[in-house]
C-alpha cells in the first residue's frame, strides 16, 4: 500500500491558518483567501480551513499543497462544500483532477501563491518543465468547483 505524502502544520502555520480564516469569516480576503467547509466524512460535521481558490480556465480550482489532507479526504467523500468570505457564501460541487490534467493548474497555482506554497512542493516551482509537474502531481490533489449557489 502506498503511503499518503501529507505534511502537516506546524505551530506557526496552524496559528497563521487560524488568523486567515478569521479575516475570511469577518471578510477580509487576503489576496484571494476564502474560508472552505466541507462536511466531515465521519461526523458529517462542517470542517473549516482557508484555502486559495484559483480562478483559471474553466475553474475555480482547490489545490492541496500539503498534500492528503483532511479536507482533500472529505472533499473526496462529500464532493463539495462551501466557500466564504464575510456574510458571502457560495455552495459548489467538486471533480478531483487526474494527475495528467494538473500540470498547468499546478504551474499558475505555483505562479499565483509560490511565495506562500512552494516550500510544500520541494524542488518544483511555477517554472518547472511540464514533466517536473507531472512527477509531483500525485502529491497535491486538485479539485474543479463548479459554483451552485
Amino acid at each position: 500500500m502506498t503511503q499518503r505524502h501529507y505534511i502537516a502544520p506546524n505551530r506557526v502555520d496552524t496559528t497563521m491558518n487560524k488568523a486567515i480564516a478569521w479575516l475570511a469569516r469577518h471578510g477580509v480576503s487576503l489576496m484571494g483567501t476564502a474560508e472552505l467547509s466541507v462536511r466531515g466524512r465521519t461526523s458529517g460535521e462542517w470542517r473549516s480551513v482557508p484555502v486559495n481558490p484559483l480562478p483559471y480556465e474553466g475553474g475555480p480550482y482547490l489545490v492541496s499543497a500539503r498534500g492528503e489532507s483532511h479536507w482533500v479526504r472529505n472533499m473526496r467523500a462529500a464532493g463539495g462544500g462551501r466557500l466564504k468570505v464575510g456574510r458571502k457564501v457560495r455552495q459548489f460541487t467538486a471533480i478531483e483532477l487526474t494527475d495528467e490534467e494538473k500540470p498547468v493548474v499546478l504551474r499558475t497555482y505555483l505562479e499565483r501563491w509560490g511565495w506562500e506554497v512552494g516550500r510544500f512542493f520541494g524542488k518544483v516551482n511555477a517554472k518547472s518543465s511540464d514533466a517536473e509537474l507531472l512527477s509531483a502531481a500525485h502529491r497535491h490533489p486538485v479539485f474543479r468547483i463548479t459554483i451552485t449557489q
